[in-house]
């Protein structure tokens, strides 16, 4: 079992039956290092420096995420609104789970960044101390919930807002040597102040080479995955992030999934009806990823993007175009995709203020208002906005 502590961040409380002689230093351990015998921790003292969940109100059950429960919650000594992502040990002998401590670490680290979800601290439940929770700013929505309530697609000036708030925070990541590998619409966040922040880490990695890591074939919500995915490659690149960018620039056009695939073999047909049949010739070493052979592809030589997306612009259709590309080495990059010329021709990605206030007036049965979301912002909140606002005077 884990716990945490101001010296070390998570620790692990050791059984009695395991050995200590690896130890340097006994600190904070259930068991006395020398004589092996049980020491009870004082219940004032269990805890450690963590705050309990007794110091917040639960005030609304706001969803799930890949490993957990998220609610809305008031912080009783500050007043203020926050978000808590609930952790449960099924086996509390087995301590935390690694995808808890992976997103814990990896968020508590990198989320510092204006488009990433911040993590504030780490909360217990003192009378369960195998269930805790992850304390984060609170968005009002994700971008699946309020581009579901939207009356039309989104305008051009909000669509490459959001896609360059998405990119500007996988620029971050990626620089970071980290791949996020479930990047869709309801893990895009928007806070009261109208800005796009990436959430839900549970799938993510911090690898140690920038260009690839070994990891689990079975990631990334189907519509949202890459072909080097649906075909087994053992080796997964910050590539598949951008492939999954290109399912949320194209949703945000349409209105709707680009890519609804109903299973592997049908997302693989509905690529190749939008893209074309892949080949070596483009994606050199396809025919070598193992599960190749679970697919048989059509014969389709045509990319169908401009007919699916009759009013993008050329520049548009070029971006998305480099963020869809079969082969993950030539696919373009978050860097790259902010390089585009979509985000300079007119018109112009909109602020984030005119998001909020667009979203406000147009989702059918949109609880916020433009005064209630400026209650929710913090004191740091409020200058991001001003420094926003003087970017885009």
């Amino acid at each position: 079992m884990y716990y945490f502590t101001e010296r070390y961040g998570v620790e692990r409380f050791r059984t009695m039956t395991e050995p200590f002689a690896d130890l340097e230093d006994g600190f904070g351990y259930l068991s006395l290092a020398k004589s092996c015998q049980a020491m009870r921790i004082p219940d004032k003292d269990k805890t450690g420096k963590c705050r309990t969940v007794a110091d917040f109100e639960k005030l609304d059950k706001l969803g799930e995420g890949t490993y957990g429960v998220v609610y809305k919650a008031r912080d009783r000594s500050t007043n203020e609104i926050v978000a808590m992502k609930r952790i449960k040990i099924s086996k509390p002998s087995d301590g935390l789970p690694v995808h808890a401590l992976r997103e814990i670490a990896l968020l508590l680290k990198y989320s510092q960044h204006t488009n990433i979800v911040n993590v504030r601290e780490v909360v217990i439940n003192s009378k369960c101390l195998h269930i805790f929770f992850m304390v984060m700013e609170y968005c009002d929505d994700d971008l699946c919930n309020i581009v579901g309530e939207l009356r039309r697609p989104l305008p051009e000036k909000q669509v490459k807002f959001v896609l360059q708030q998405l990119l500007s925070g996988l620029a971050y990541l990626h620089r970071h040597f980290i791949v996020h590998r479930d990047v869709k619409l309801s893990n895009l966040l928007m806070s009261g102040a109208g800005v796009i922040k990436l959430a839900d880490f549970g799938l993510a990695r911090k690898y140690c080479m920038p260009a690839e890591a070994e990891l689990t074939p079975g990631v990334v919500t189907r519509y949202y995955r890459a072909p080097e995915i649906l075909f087994g490659a053992k080796t997964q690149t910050t590539a598949v992030d951008m492939w999954a960018t290109a399912c949320v620039f194209g949703e945000l056009l349409l209105n709707g999934p680009i890519l609804p695939g109903k299973s592997d073999a049908h997302q693989v047909e509905l690529i190749i009806e939008l893209l074309g049949t892949p080949s070596e010739a483009i994606w050199p070493g396809m025919s070598n990823l193992p599960a190749m052979t679970n697919f048989k592809l059509a014969s389709q030589p045509y990319n169908n993007l401009k007919s699916v997306l009759p009013r993008l612009s050329d520049s548009g259709l070029r971006l998305l175009n480099l963020l869809f590309m079969y082969d993950p080495v030539k696919r373009g990059t978050a860097e790259d995709a902010l390089a585009s010329g979509y985000f300079t021709e007119n018109p112009p990605p909109c602020s984030p203020m005119e998001m909020r206030d667009y979203c406000a007036k147009n989702c059918v049965g949109r609880p916020f208002s433009a005064a209630a979301a400026v209650r929710n912002v913090s004191a740091d909140g409020v200058a991001m906005i001003n420094t926003v606002k003087s970017n885009f005077r």
